[in-house]
């Protein structure tokens, strides 16, 4: 007597086979979250700090409450060069607020500052519409930078406490945290710091 079957519940599964298609796109996914995830870490932990700038000693470059992306690390790979807008902690103190300036010497350069003009390595330094320099501060006699030393100034040289100073002096290269890239106020205030 032959058996039919109804049409109800079946307590039997049926296996389903998995498409090499589906498989090949879920681990695709997953590296590509995997990869994304570590540029993420790697931009964050290199690039990702964000300082904001306190006082007006560095205008026109960035203003006092600009917030500014530090790159940390390309003086893992170079040293810093004239010219450069470094942050940096003053003596290394991590109690202080990070400073934010330009260098203006580097190791082996002498500094002098001369009737409120600023000279480096006996030559006027390359300054244009800036007002005289009221204090010379250390500068007034000719300072000899050191190995792994950087003399700094703000761009606002008369409102600007920096390397001519006894409790700043000349920034050593392990208290310089990173290179100041980009400023920003809000989204319509933005740019690279010159």
């Amino acid at each position: 007597m032959p058996v039919f079957r109804s049409k109800g519940l079946s307590f039997r599964r049926r296996k389903k086979k998995v498409s090499m298609g589906a498989t090949k796109n879920i681990v695709l996914f997953a590296v590509k979250v995997v990869l994304a995830l570590f540029l993420a870490f790697v931009v964050v932990s290199c690039v990702g700090m964000k300082v904001t700038v306190t006082g007006n000693s560095m205008e026109t470059a960035v203003s006092d409450g600009d917030s500014i992306l530090v790159n940390r690390l390309i003086y893992l790979l170079s040293d810093p060069k004239a010219g450069d807008v470094v942050v940096f902690l003053p003596n290394g103190n991590e109690k202080s607020h990070y400073y934010v300036k330009r260098v203006v010497a580097v190791p082996g350069d002498t500094v002098q500052i001369i009737d409120g003009v600023l000279y480096v390595n006996g030559e006027l330094f390359d300054e244009e519409d800036t007002e005289a320099i009221v204090s010379a501060g250390l500068a007034e006699e000719e300072i000899t930078v050191g190995e792994d030393e950087f003399f700094v100034l703000g761009d606002n040289r008369n409102s600007s406490e920096d390397s001519r100073y006894a409790n700043i002096g000349n920034v050593r290269k392990e208290d310089i945290v990173g290179k100041a890239w980009f400023y920003f106020q809000s989204f319509s205030e933005m740019g690279r710091v010159q």
